[in-house]
């Protein structure tokens, strides 16, 4: 695939959730994995937190915080957990994430080791006193209350604002002083003015804010992760969990509303669709890859998830290059 097909790729990843593309339907988890509180790194000069991660992964559990989050990856694959949300993860991904929001972004890796390094983000948080005690209660702050407001569900930012966000972060990574902050209102009245933002975690979802669970439920999910390739049966995974297999099958399926099998078909589904449109690999070579012991059965996956078979998802895409 030629360098220009890929661009057109990654146009399509930023916008393609607005044109009704069966790329993944948005999966819903019930989560209760209890995450562990973060507290945000801030210093003295600082109102409001702004970092470049670059590296091999995000560095981080399933947690949350008080401040508000806006996440851009500007390069990265694997899957994202907002609420009870799961979906995949890929380059020019940008999420609103409201206070005490539950998340993770997780990295899976790359069969493409040019990709160095294969994180590339920006991430701001900040509280709502950024700017000064009672300064959103101004008559012009009207519409970023409501947006606050809505990003309580976490809002995935498509289209056009996904494009003039995302240069605004760029920039906002590279200033400081007044300039910052005038910056991130700028950024905020973009959003709070969009009809291009979709709510992720389900209208019900309220989140148990503790930590009790938290331990066996990363090292479950890791262990998931790094095998999605390779057969994974319970007895494996629950002995990772340190549970009979019967009660893991209870616990797994009270925290994530899906038995075993389905998590981790849906996750090596969202592998699946990012190999086809990204890879010139043979549909056989991706199901190999995501673990599909035979290509009857990834057929059958790929259809109860997708809506379309994995021929037709890799047309669709390329009909619009």
């Amino acid at each position: 695939m030629n360098a220009s097909a890929r661009a057109g790729i990654m146009l399509l990843f930023n916008t393609s959730f607005g044109l009704g593309l069966p790329i993944i339907s948005p999966t819903i988890y019930n989560f209760c994995m209890k995450p562990v509180f973060e507290q945000t790194p801030r210093t003295q000069g600082e109102s409001f937190h702004c970092e470049v991660v670059q590296g091999t992964s995000y560095h981080a559990a399933w947690h949350f915080h008080p401040e508000y989050q806006l996440t851009l990856v500007i390069k990265g694959c694997g899957h994202r957990l907002v609420g009870d949300n799961i979906s995949p993860l890929r380059s020019g991904d940008l999420v609103m994430l409201g206070s005490n929001l539950p998340h993770v972004w997780q990295q899976e890796p790359t069969n493409r080791p040019t990709l160095s390094p294969p994180v590339h983000a920006i991430i701001i948080r900040f509280l709502e006193t950024f700017a000064g005690r009672g300064f959103l209660e101004i008559p012009e702050m009207r519409l970023i209350r409501r947006l606050l407001q809505r990003s309580g569900r976490g809002l995935h930012v498509t289209g056009i604002t996904q494009e003039i966000v995302a240069e605004k972060m760029r920039q906002l990574s590279e200033t400081n002083g007044l300039e910052r902050i005038c910056g991130l209102l700028s950024l905020l009245n973009v959003l709070a003015t969009s009809k291009e933002l979709k709510p992720i975690a389900s209208r019900g979802f309220m989140p148990e804010l503790d930590s009790s669970d938290q331990d066996r439920m990363q090292r479950v999910c890791d262990y998931i992760n790094k095998r999605l390739s390779e057969p994974i049966n319970r007895a494996q995974v629950a002995k990772v969990a340190h549970l009979s297999e019967g009660a893991f099958s209870r616990f797994f399926k009270l925290r994530t509303g899906k038995t075993l099998p389905q998590f981790i078909n849906e996750l090596r589904v969202g592998r699946a669709c990012r190999l086809l449109v990204e890879d010139e690999m043979k549909i056989i070579d991706v199901a190999l890859n995501c673990g599909f012991l035979n290509l009857t059965n990834f057929n059958r996956r790929f259809l109860e998830i997708t809506g379309v078979p994995p021929s037709n998802y890799r047309r669709q895409f390329c009909q619009r290059i």
